[in-house]
């Protein structure tokens, strides 16, 4: 089985471009799934649907929740529909299977004024001249982190893999690489661009030297880490008063989105700013629409206020 997961997964990253987080998360649940079948004596051509089914139910007998069975559902779905396609299997056995039921939760965010504190928090500081210059440049390096996540809606990953020149000064938008390598531009607000150039002018006041990097570091990719970044983000959330497990980088970026659309943006135009390749993913915020849809009815309908 190892060497059609294999198969699988060099085709996912040639031909859709598929990121190593995502690659990773396909191995890990398809050797989850060649597991079961080796324990039971199955190879992929001898796999029915009933036998997939036996996976799903091995897997909430583990005590998996429905969103971890649905996903590894989807990968074992691609691999034999892969197999099928490339003649390494007579038919497609997941062809017919559905994924158990699932109600699609309302994303985290917060609330304007919680997104006002942590900044206000971070910033503390900043602009102490008393103050030793790594301790400045750490205060300016997570606000630069925070201001660019909740002017831009990035991904964390797009985040940290910005190059230096993302910060010239005459830049009013950003070319961000998203999934699949795909690049969109997004525009920068001032105080972005402000935090930015204060995080570059500290750098080079603490003799750091030149990188290809906007938020460089000694590790293995020469840039910080997702986790480096989230670990920074909930020290500030906790300093500002908030819980810690409610703060994190994929937060912010729904706050972003969920304060465009309470402000009027487009959906089509939030989905261009996030990167979604599908609008069906972006209305994960539609109950934010609805509320402002009740709003308009309520302020401006002129029987709005009766009853």
């Amino acid at each position: 089985m190892a060497g059609e997961i294999a198969l699988f997964l060099d085709m996912m990253a040639a031909e859709r471009g598929a990121a190593r987080n995502t690659l990773e998360a396909y191995r890990r649940d398809l050797d989850d799934y060649s597991g079961f079948l080796a324990a039971i004596g199955a190879s992929p051509k001898s796999v029915t649907t009933a036998t997939i089914r036996d996976y799903l139910a091995d897997c909430q007998a583990r005590g998996l929740k429905a969103a971890s069975v649905a996903r590894r559902l989807s990968a074992v779905r691609q691999l034999h529909r892969f197999l099928y396609g490339e003649g390494l299997s007579g038919e497609d056995p997941a062809a017919v299977l559905e994924g158990p039921r699932r109600g699609r939760p309302l994303p985290k965010t917060l609330a304007l004024g919680e997104v006002d504190r942590l900044l206000a928090t971070a910033r503390e500081g900043l602009e102490d001249a008393t103050r030793p210059v790594g301790e400045r440049l750490r205060a300016a390096r997570i606000t630069c982190l925070l201001e660019l996540l909740y002017a831009t809606g990035m991904r964390v990953s797009e985040l940290i893999a910005l190059p230096v020149t993302a910060a010239r000064r005459d830049q009013r938008f950003l070319v961000v690489r998203g999934k699949g390598d795909k690049e969109r531009i997004v525009p920068l607000n001032g105080a972005a661009k402000d935090a930015m150039a204060a995080y570059l002018a500290l750098r080079e006041m603490a003799g750091l030297g030149p990188s290809k990097w906007l938020f460089p570091s000694s590790g293995e990719s020469g840039h910080l880490t997702r986790q480096h970044v989230g670990r920074e983000l909930k020290g500030v959330a906790g300093a500002a008063g908030l819980s810690a497990a409610k703060v994190s980088p994929h937060v912010l970026r729904h706050a972003f989105a969920s304060h465009l659309l309470q402000n009027g943006a487009d959906l089509r135009a939030v989905q261009q700013l996030l990167g979604h390749a599908d609008i069906a993913t972006t209305q994960i915020y539609t109950h934010v629409l609805d509320e402002r849809l009740k709003s308009l009815v309520r302020d401006l309908h002129p029987l709005g206020n009766d009853g």
